[in-house]
């Protein structure tokens, strides 16, 4: 009897994530497939409850929408930031600024307006508000 992905089980897989165009976000077909246990983190919960039930040799495209991706483009994401906090930068609309947040880490922000006075920065994930097609190939399934 072979193993289903659900809670427990350690996978293996290839897997690729499309944008509804069909314009390639990522993809390790071409490299090692990847491995992880469910629910350790590595993919968001969306992702893991979408595998649920495959098994070995399984190789399916399955449909993510938002709310089981990286969620909804949520507008209060988009700060206005003092022009002059960027005074030694080249700033252009679509350049990713690395900040600082509350606890230390590293929150990347993307300028999406300019303006004499205020540079707006986009924190939303740039897969956020997005519908994504996954495509998997199950290589392993087992108890972990």
């Amino acid at each position: 009897m072979s193993t289903s992905i659900g809670p427990n089980t350690k996978v293996t897989l290839n897997f690729a994530i499309k944008l509804e165009d069909g314009q390639l976000v990522d993809s390790n077909f071409d490299s090692q497939p990847a491995t992880f246990t469910v629910g350790d983190g590595s993919l968001l919960e969306g992702f893991e409850q979408a595998l649920f039930g495959l098994q070995v040799g399984s190789h399916e495209t399955l449909q993510i929408e938002p709310e089981q991706g990286f969620g909804m483009h949520n507008p209060s994401n988009i700060q206005r930031l003092p022009r002059t906090q960027f005074e030694d930068m080249a700033l252009e609309e679509g350049l990713v600024i690395s900040f600082q947040d509350p606890t230390g880490g590293e929150l990347p922000g993307v300028v999406s307006r300019i303006d004499e006075q205020h540079v707006a920065v986009d924190f939303n994930h740039p897969l956020a508000g997005k519908s994504l097609q996954f495509e998997v190939k199950i290589v392993s399934v087992e108890a972990a």
